[in-house]
This record gives C-alpha cells, structure tokens and sequence, in this order.
C-alpha cells in the first residue's frame, strides 16, 4: 500500500476529494471479519497533488472459526465480540498517539449467518456457522411453501443450502426474537441500534432484487415474523453512536459513529475494485478471491431470467444500489484445509514452498469441482480430494504439490467457467479479470485464471475489503465525494495492481491444440 504524502490539510482535491475538504486528524476504524479471522483496521485518507491515497494500518488481529457445541456447528460470538473491543482499544490507542480522531466504525463479516436477540436485547444463543447442515434439511419444506421459480423470480439469489431462509425454516421456533446477521449484531451490541444492511439483507433470501426491500410476503408464507429482521440501512448511512459502556471499554468517544458499508464482505470488496482508467470501468470481472471466491460482474439490474436460476447465478446488492451478479465458487478453504491436515500429520511447509513445488507440474492434470458441496464442512481434505478424482478412475498423487497444483487448477477452471457463463447470461463482455482479496498474492493462481480466462488478470488490492470499507465511511464523513469511480480511483492511486497475460500455451490449449484437463465432481453430501 502506497504511503500518503505529506500536507494532508492544505493538499488539492483530486480523485473524488471534497474541495477543500481536510481530515482534521480524523481517522476510520474497520472492522473486517472473515470466517478464520478478523481484523481491527485504522484507515486514512490523503490528499495530495499526487492523487488521493487511502493507507490502512491493522492494530489488531484475532483468529475466528467454527466449533462444534450446543448441538452443531457455531460461532463463538462472545469471544468474538471480545476481540472487536480489543481492536477498538487498541484502535484508539493508537490513534491518539497520532493525535487523530476516529470519525466513524464501519463493519463487515461473511453473509447468511445471524444471531437470534431476544426484546431484552439478549443473544439467545451462539450463533449457527452456514457450515452447519441443518439448513439441508429444511429446503424441502421451504419449497413446498415457495416455489424454487417464484423465489429466484423474486430475489434473485443463487440456491445454496445454507442461505438465510433455510437456515430460518430449521429454527425450532421464533416468537420474541429478531434475527441480526452477523455485521448487524456487532452493531447492536456497538449502538443498542437494530439495523440491517441491504447488501448483506440481498444474501438472506428474504429480499426483493428489484424493490430492495424485504419480500415479507416469504416471511408469511414461511411462517416467519414480518418484523423477523429490522429495518434496512443503505451504505453511507449512520447507524448509531456508541454506548456509554462500549465507549468506556474502548476509550472512545460516546459520540463516535456507526456507519453502515457494504457490511458484506464481498460488497466492500467490489466497491474496491480497481477498475477504470482505461475504459474498463464498465466492462470488468472480478473475482473476490479468500476461503470462498465470489467470481462474477457488476450491473445497474438483476438477471432474474430462468437461465439464470438454471445457472445458479446470484444478484446481489451492491454499494450504491449495484448488483453484483455472481456465483460463489470453492476458494482457498480448500489450500488450508489441507494446510490443517498437514501440520497435525506433522508435515508443516510453507506455502511459497507448496506453490513453488506446484508451478512446476505440467498442466493437464485432474481438476475437480471446487464449489461442490462436498468440500464445505471441515475434515481431512486431501483425502477428500483424492477420493473426488479416484471416483471417476483417475489418479492424483500423494504429494503435496500435486494437491495444490489440483486445487488451484480446480479454482481457475471454475473462475473461468463461471465468468463465461456470466458474460453471456448477463450479456455483457468483460475485457479484464480483477483478483481481489487474499487470492491476489497467489501468483500461480492468478497465472492459472489468466491462462484459464484467457483475459488479463489484475491482481490487488489483497485489502480491497477493508479499504472499501474505510471509503465508504470517508465518503459519509464528507472526506470523499462522488461514486465508484471517484471511490475506485481513489484505491487506484494507493495501489498499482500486478498484471498477468493469459501465455501462448493457454491459447493453443483453448484453441483445441491440447486435450484439456479432466473435470471431476466430488458428489454431494
């Protein structure tokens, strides 16, 4: 991440700046959490001939992770919400040793999951994680109340077991409650304030695409609450102010803000996309690439057609009212899983070492279907992936390098079909492929997706998250002006991404000069 320059207060506007706008030593605290760990992270905002920059700082770091208690697999959110205060702590510590303000707190998690409040404002219990079965269970009943036709008609939201309306249909019951997803949980327990971000409220299956409001005539067909969930909040918005008691466990200011972003991980992520400048601003992919990857487009409209149900597409809310059109496919779960199994075989490499050893397989090698259901829960998953490629007659070596090579060949196969489907669906053509996320830093894996896509593929920001985030508040605060674009060349004067071009070996192969690699389904669970 660049440094920004110095004369921060007397510096011109650019890139979307607020002419003559300064930041009086205020700074952004993000709150960035994923589903193996989250952050605490002060952002800045910079003013300079140069451009305007964003700088991140992390001043605290804690891991996160599923656990099996109370009958399934859930969220400590107690521990969790422990870390967040530590975090906040130490974000005002640090920032008043730079005698800095934190303006605003802006927060993201993963989607789907909530936490069930009781009117005492109590958490009932720890939250269920979406990698839980019991949603499985409780698909049928929802579809024989909805039609599977009329629900994507209406939400536009890709079937995936674990979505919000089936997690809900498996509760034994919900009188007395509300339900906050995970970002809005940390808010109330911030603010006292229920509220429920519209990205994140788009991944429930209670949502209307077109309306963006809540479709409560599902919550009456499934029986559920109409005020199940409170109301809805857009990006930018002010949720509330702290607390007196958090204010005195952080030391912050009662009167420091909430606001809401793009609570939704990947919605900040794509807010930070940085695209344009070269006249690709309307014309790109992305790919949100972490333990899970979320590969799609951005539109203006939802996709709601039948083809689109029949390609398990998703259209989701995205800041400023766009829609990310996409589909979720495996991710890096499956690399560290396997990183997991490894280290309690003993086994310990480290991950250059593994990719290293990776780049120098030859292509043409198994791939398997990385998004398959089969690879969700948590277990011995080299094994797991030897056993989807034995299934079908092939052979994939013991080795690790043999593992990687399958997982991150599987994962670019899969961005590259997901994109393709994309373009046509949505009718639009995308001329670059941005990898954001942690995924950026995997040099093989952006190659691959290059050589898979045959686009160019640019990698970075690794943080597009949390500096989405840290945009979004800086704009509510007045600091930055204007859209996505001004927010995107904001992140495009901070960062210079790396470019991968798909190689000649690619194209012969796509062109039909070389037999392509085997595609192998896991099977479902």
């Amino acid at each position: 991440m660049s440094t920004p320059a110095p004369g921060l207060a007397s510096a011109p506007a650019a890139n979307g700046a607020v002419p003559g706008s300064a930041l009086n030593g205020s700074v952004f605290a993000a709150i960035d959490i994923g589903a193996s760990s989250g952050r605490v992270i002060l952002g800045r905002v910079a003013h300079s001939p140069g451009g305007t920059r964003a700088e991140l700082e992390t001043v605290h770091r804690f891991p996160n992770g599923v656990k099996e208690f109370d009958g399934g697999l859930r969220w400590d959110f107690d521990a969790l919400f422990a870390e967040v205060l530590t975090g906040l702590a130490a974000a005002a510590t640090a920032a008043a040793a730079r005698g800095e303000r934190i303006a605003s707190i802006g927060i993201d998690t993963w989607a789907v999951d909530y936490g069930l409040v009781n009117d005492a404002g109590e958490l009932v219990a720890a939250p269920f994680s979406y990698r839980d079965d019991r949603g499985r269970g409780a698909v049928a009943r929802v579809h024989e109340k909805l039609d599977p036709a009329r629900l994507y008609a209406t939400t536009g939201l890709q079937f995936l077991p674990f979505n919000t309306l089936y997690q809900l249909a498996a509760e034994p019951g919900l009188d007395g409650v509300q339900a906050l997803l995970i970002p809005d949980l940390i808010g109330f327990l911030l603010t006292g304030q229920r509220r429920t971000e519209a990205t994140n409220a788009s991944t429930t299956g209670l949502f209307d695409a077109v309306a963006g409001e809540w479709a409560t005539e599902f919550l009456a067909a499934l029986g559920l609450p109409k005020d199940l969930f409170p109301p809805l909040v857009q990006p930018g918005e002010t949720v509330g102010t702290l607390l007196p008691g958090i204010a005195e466990r952080t030391g912050l200011p009662a009167a420091t803000k909430v606001v809401a972003v793009g609570s939704h991980d990947t919605a900040s992520a794509v807010a930070a996309v940085p695209a344009g400048g070269g006249g690709d601003e309307e014309k790109f992919a992305y790919v949100s690439s972490g333990t899970w990857s979320l590969v799609g487009v951005e539109l203006s409209h939802p996709v709601l057609t039948e083809a689109s149900r029949a390609a398990n597409f998703t259209n989701e809310r995205g800041v400023d009212g766009t829609i990310r059109y996409l589909r979720n496919v495996g991710g890096l779960w499956l690399l560290s899983e396997c990183q997991r199994t490894w280290a309690a075989e003993g086994y310990r490499p480290g991950l250059e070492e593994l990719l290293d050893a990776a780049a120098t397989l030859q292509p043409g090698g198994p791939v398997i279907n990385a998004d398959d259901s089969y690879f969700i829960a948590p277990d011995n998953m080299p094994e797991r992936i030897r056993a989807a490629v034995r299934n079908t007659g092939a052979v994939l070596p013991e080795h690790p390098a043999h593992i990687v090579r399958c997982i991150l060949d599987s994962l670019a196969a899969g961005y590259a079909r997901t994109l393709a489907e994309a373009e046509r669906l949505a009718d639009v053509h995308a001329g670059v492929v941005h990898i954001v996320g942690g995924g950026s830093q995997n040099r093989l894996l952006c190659q691959l997706t290059a050589d898979a896509t045959g686009k160019p593929v640019l990698a970075g920001p690794v943080e597009a998250t949390a500096l989405g985030n840290v945009l979004v508040q800086a704009r509510a605060a007045g600091v930055l002006s204007g859209g996505l674009g001004e927010l995107r060349a904001v992140v495009r004067a901070s960062q210079q991404p790396a470019e991968y071009l798909p190689s000649p070996a690619a194209e012969d192969q796509r062109a039909g000069h070389e037999p392509a690699a085997r595609s192998v389904s896991g099977g479902a669970l």
